[in-house]
């Protein structure tokens, strides 16, 4: 029989036990939350061919949660065309990802001007059907321009380009190159880090810019989840997904030599998923494998190759 000393000393110990129980179910939920990004299909980024009304089809058929816009599909649809297409979406669960920004900002001053005079329209044509996020990469050397002067370039032109995509409701992502075999080839190495995409976001200051992330460069920029757990969901806007070839020094890889999400296990996807879980991003993540071999293969055969490696890669997050 237990006297009241030892009844309360063993039901102190069992609470304390479920305690501990419980706080570490909560701690393992709060280092492994649930996802809110998406499963994104780009058919170009895949090495696949189809239209963009095609690839709205495949993105159901495979299962992906989210399709690349075309702002070019979606500027020529009457508003009836476009209800239906949106509904379409609807039923099928849907939602957009990114569409690749149309204007050159990396040359000359007459280029730049003349290119940019299409951003309204396209703007609107994204607008008109929900889409809000849009994404460039950055070139990580110059030839000619100084980091300081290819920077203060950099700032005044994407601002422009940023105040109206403002003006329509969309973000612009800005991706940085990360390979030393990219940066080191020109006679002025140019962005190619977060902490330097930090200052140049900051430089621009639009509150709807921020990343397109790239678990590629993430790594070849030798980054780590500390550095995407230093971000707000809101900071990034669209995400890539690829894998490294085995065998090859960091600062060796060259860009466009990649492989599928979870191929070789040479980045650490783990980190990279968890960490943009973590900070709870939203948006798509996109296959970029930089796989010729896809292009060759039948388009149904390539894409199952796809899905397989993203579903692969997200498992590491859903586990």
């Amino acid at each position: 029989m237990l006297n009241r000393r030892s009844f309360f000393h063993l039901t102190a110990a069992g609470l304390g036990a479920c305690a501990v129980a419980r706080a570490d179910v909560l701690l393992a939920a709060e280092l492994r939350p649930k996802r809110k990004f998406t499963m994104a299909l780009s058919c170009g980024m895949a090495g696949v061919r189809a239209t963009p009304r095609e690839a709205i089809d495949l993105a159901y058929r495979y299962g992906f949660e989210a399709v690349e816009p075309s702002a070019r599909l979606l500027g020529s649809l009457s508003d009836d065309a476009l209800a239906r297409l949106m509904a379409e979406m609807k039923a099928r669960k849907l939602v957009w990802a990114a569409e690749a920004l149309p204007v050159e900002f990396r040359g000359g001053d007459d280029v730049f001007k003349e290119s940019i005079k299409c951003l309204p329209d396209f703007a609107r044509a994204l607008q008109r059907a929900g889409a809000t996020r849009v994404g460039t990469w950055l070139n990580p050397s110059h030839n000619t321009l100084t980091y300081v002067a290819n920077f203060r370039q950099h700032a005044r032109r994407l601002r422009e380009v940023a105040k109206i995509l403002g003006d329509y409701g969309l973000r612009l992502g800005l991706e940085y190159v990360g390979p030393k075999t990219s940066w080191s080839t020109g006679r002025f190495p140019f962005i190619h880090t977060m902490a330097e995409m930090k200052d140049l976001i900051a430089e621009i200051g639009c509150d709807n810019v921020g990343f397109m992330l790239d678990s590629w460069h993430w790594y070849t920029a030798h980054e780590t989840a500390a550095d995407i757990l230093s971000l707000r969901a809101w900071d990034v806007v669209s995400c890539h997904l690829n894998d490294a070839p085995k065998g090859i020094p960091v600062d060796q890889q060259v860009d466009n030599r990649r492989d599928l999400p979870a191929a070789t296990g040479v980045i650490d996807l783990a980190a990279f998923l968890q960490s943009l879980a973590r900070i709870g991003y939203d948006g798509p993540i996109v296959a970029e494998p930089f796989r010729p071999d896809l292009g060759a293969m039948p388009r149904d055969q390539a894409l199952e190759e796809v899905v397989a490696a993203m579903k692969k890669a997200f498992a590491l997050v859903e586990s």
